[in-house]
């Protein structure tokens, strides 16, 4: 997707800004090419920048998702919310594809955008690579990013949320699945930077009903009037009320609507992305005190849990209680099962372990086409990213 209204703020002499995004919706396919995780470059620039040296550099090129490429989008039109899924600052879109795979397969269209130059690599179609020009902007005063680093890097990510909007609902949408998103029930959730972009995103774009920050300092200022759309803090242990990041305990008091505030115990920054799945096959201890899989479920069970709510108005056991008056840290209860248990799988190529139930979920591929893939095993009727 290009967006040739403005210059790209980390590169101004590469031109328009160009974004990779990678779509997760609804299929009633049962077989096709399984979507691999990362494209060759993109798994090499990841693991250097990330210093793992216990695994070859192309291991997550080899890596397979539950996604079918290419697949025909099912439900009727405007049946579909939209999630906007948001990565860490250097990490890939594709770092959150097991919670992708599994709000597709319940029903959601899902946008996951890598935002240029703000990762270690992003392939475009015809093979270009952008790498991290942000990473060397960055001026670290502590705890997060610098205040006016982080202020920019959020800024950013708003307004190429609002252009991925534009581009998948309204008179400017491009995707052929378009015409199935219900533009009022839209929602934003992101991971670190990309957690504080979506409080960035909702009070840049009214769009937005609802957002959810997984463990991200935040950086944009809301307004004394509040923000009254819900709102869900997910954090680990470094973001207790009271904590070194105040960022939370001064945005709580200006959430004026549905709000919590869930502290995990035993979670790493990385538990909400798919950084502990892969932990064995990149030679790398899993974060925090998590097993990889109490991580996804979790992850996964309360994100959805809070859309189901505010888009689909369904009422939720985890969220029974009532609206709390102040910030409460409290630790999430072993959920039921949720839908599905497909993650992504490695060291060698592999397919995703099958998911029962629900409809699969298929990857738009047409802006990426290395996307695409041999697949290893039976192809699963469950959720792909």
């Amino acid at each position: 997707m290009k967006d040739t209204s403005r210059p790209d703020p980390w590169a101004p002499e590469a031109g328009a800004r160009e974004l990779m995004v990678t779509l997760w919706y609804p299929t009633r396919a049962r077989e096709g090419r399984r979507a691999r995780y990362m494209t060759v470059k993109e798994s090499e620039l990841t693991l250097k920048g990330r210093r793992v040296t216990g695994a070859p550099y192309d291991v997550l090129s080899k890596t397979r998702t539950n996604a079918f490429s290419d697949a025909r989008p099912a439900g009727r039109k405007g049946s579909l919310p939209l999630v906007v899924l948001s990565p860490g600052f250097t990490m890939p879109r594709s770092t959150l594809t097991a919670l992708g795979e599994e709000l597709a397969s319940r029903g959601y269209a899902v946008a996951g955008i890598d935002h240029t130059y703000e990762n270690y690599a992003t392939t475009f179609p015809d093979g270009r690579v952008a790498g991290c020009v942000a990473c060397d902007s960055d001026s670290d005063s502590g705890f997060g990013f610098g205040f006016g680093f982080g202020t920019k890097v959020v800024g950013v990510r708003a307004a190429d949320v609002s252009f991925v909007l534009d581009r998948l609902s309204g008179p400017s949408a491009e995707w052929e699945g378009s015409s199935l998103i219900d533009p009022s029930r839209i929602a934003m959730a992101g991971q670190s930077i990309g957690g504080a972009g979506a409080i960035a995103a909702m009070l840049k774009d009214s769009r937005i009903r609802a957002g959810i920050d997984m463990d991200g300092t935040t950086y944009a200022r809301i307004p004394k009037s509040g923000l009254s759309r819900p709102f869900l803090f997910m954090g680990s242990a470094g973001h207790p009320p009271g904590g070194r990041d105040n960022s939370w305990d001064r945005d709580w008091k200006l959430l004026t609507g549905w709000k919590r505030w869930l502290l995990l115990p035993g979670a790493d920054h990385q538990s909400f992305t798919d950084v502990p799945l892969l932990a064995s096959a990149l030679g790398i201890g899993v974060p925090g005190d998590l097993s990889a899989a109490r991580s996804v479920e979790i992850t996964r069970t309360y994100v959805r849990a809070f859309l189901d709510l505010h888009l689909r108005t369904g009422r939720q056991p985890c969220w029974t209680d009532r609206r709390p008056a102040t910030p409460r840290s409290s630790s999430a209860p072993r959920p039921g099962r949720p839908a599905g248990s497909g993650s992504p799988s490695a060291p060698r190529p592999a397919a995703l372990p099958d998911r029962p139930g629900g409809p699969s979920a298929g990857v738009s591929a047409g802006q990426r086409e290395a996307l695409t893939g041999p697949v290893r095993g039976p192809p699963s009727p469950g959720p792909g990213a």
